[in-house]
């Protein structure tokens, strides 16, 4: 069995890849300067396109995926998958190639999920993209998947390393969108498809 604490550090150095800024730069910018100055999907399909959106979405799911199939495949069992899981989302959230300042975690933490909860996925996945369709808000929707999903793995019967990983990403994730909070309430917050009503907000968390 590969060792913990390697499997450990791989997670986070996973997650640690800062996808969109990579990518973004083959555009030329850095989405850490325009808009919310994010490093996620939708900040940086704002600042270099639609389909460096897209991989960047992509690559951070599999930030979250690949170390716990990883995890699975050396023998683990699903409390250290957990934590393994949880680990990469940290790597995204406090990456040490960004001085510890990444992204909401929202693309990785689905990758977690996908890795550990695939039932719960079924699920996860076509409830956010229905709020994203109805409300035109990607924050609304994070918030309230983030929020459905610790009780939603609860009452499919996953284990409560699960349950607790899912729990703190939720917490963790809502604490990141506190400035889409702030603007959602205030009416500042952009809807896909419409620009901000400033050039650049200092929302970069």
């Amino acid at each position: 069995m590969v060792g913990s604490g390697f499997l450990l550090a791989f997670a986070y150095a996973c997650g640690s890849i800062p996808t969109g800024v990579w990518l973004s730069r083959m555009r030329g910018v850095d989405p850490r300067d325009i808009g919310s100055g994010n490093i996620g999907a939708t900040n940086v399909t704002r600042a270099a396109g639609l389909t460096i959106g897209l991989l960047t979405l992509g690559g951070d799911m599999l930030k979250g995926l690949i170390p716990v199939l990883v995890a699975s495949h050396a023998g683990h069992r699903e409390p250290f998958l957990a934590l393994a899981g949880l680990t990469a989302f940290t790597g995204h959230l406090f990456p040490f190639v960004l001085r510890f300042r990444g992204g909401k975690g929202v693309a990785t933490a689905l990758g977690v999920l996908a890795g550990l909860a695939p039932r719960a996925m079924i699920i996860v996945l076509p409830v956010f993209l229905l709020i994203v369709a109805l409300s035109r808000y990607v924050s609304v929707a994070s918030l309230a998947t983030a929020a459905l999903t610790p009780p939603l793995l609860f009452a499919l019967g996953y284990g409560w390393a699960t349950v607790a990983a899912s729990l703190t990403m939720s917490v963790l994730m809502t604490l990141r969108h506190r400035d889409n909070i702030r603007r959602l309430r205030f009416g500042t917050e952009a809807r896909i498809g419409r620009p901000r009503s400033s050039p650049f907000d200092p929302d970069r968390a």
